[in-house]
């Protein structure tokens, strides 16, 4: 049977973030070099994004490159760049043409310009796109976001915009990357790694975890059918009891 066909409908995450993780790794089990990898994770990205919106998620947000990833060695750093904008050419049509709006978190001041313009220009062809929100986290760390966001609530302090007694959930979600967007329910990691690696830590207070052994090019629409069905069969309390949420779906 087909695996969508087994998805309801009804209780489909509104928002999916992933990991994808294990290039290098499936790259390494081939005797081939690690850009070997990123180049064949390319085909697991559009497996996502599709079945993500065949699914019904309304948003996507993948963990492309972080603030760490950095660190790495300049040849591969300039070989995912080089990788990103190509994609991005490629795939801009696709996006427009399935409804599929992008857009992007990060502290981008370290990208390339030439990376910064292509994210810019399939960012305002598909802005008014509906169907699913594809987001992009490129230079992104959780840390240095909740920081930015601390600063930037403490200016309006200073400014008498915000007092400290108006602080609450709301205002720091308004001031972080991701303001847009609802929480993450579901959070999948590939590869067989069970960390969260500094990626939306706020977002995720009550979502879901999902690891898979699965290395990211091999990850398939089949792979995140999976990981939607066994999130259907959860029972999600936030804080509650079983009895409470029967209590509540009765009502």
């Amino acid at each position: 049977m087909d695996l969508l066909n087994e998805i309801k409908k009804g209780v489909v995450p509104q928002h999916v973030a992933v990991i994808m993780d294990g290039n290098g790794r499936w790259a390494k089990q081939k005797g081939m070099p690690r850009v070997f990898g990123h180049k064949n994770g390319v085909k697991a990205v559009r497996e996502t994004i599709e079945a993500a919106r065949n699914s019904g998620v309304k948003a996507l947000t993948l963990y492309a490159f972080s603030t760490e990833n950095w660190k790495r060695p300049k040849t591969e750093i300039k070989t995912l760049m080089t990788l990103l904008v190509t994609s991005l050419k490629k795939e801009a049509k696709s996006l427009d043409k399935n409804n599929i709006k992008l857009q992007v978190i990060g502290n981008h001041d370290l990208l390339p310009k030439v990376v910064i313009d292509g994210l810019n220009k399939v960012i305002e062809q598909t802005k008014n796109n509906t169907a699913l929100t594809l987001t992009l986290a490129l230079s992104y760390g959780s840390r240095e976001e909740i920081v930015n966001a601390v600063k930037n609530i403490s200016k309006k302090i200073v400014k008498g915009q915000v007092s400290i007694e108006e602080i609450d959930e709301n205002i720091i979600n308004n001031h972080l990357y991701t303001f847009t967007l609802p929480d993450v329910d579901l959070m999948i990691r590939t590869s067989g790694e069970k960390r969260i690696s500094n990626f939306l830590l706020w977002q995720i207070a009550y979502a879901e975890l999902h690891f898979t052994d699965v290395l990211w090019p091999d990850f398939t629409k089949k792979d995140f059918y999976n990981a939607i069905i066994e999130f259907q069969h959860i029972e999600r309390r936030f804080g509650k009891t079983s009895a409470q949420i029967r209590t509540s779906n009765e009502i």
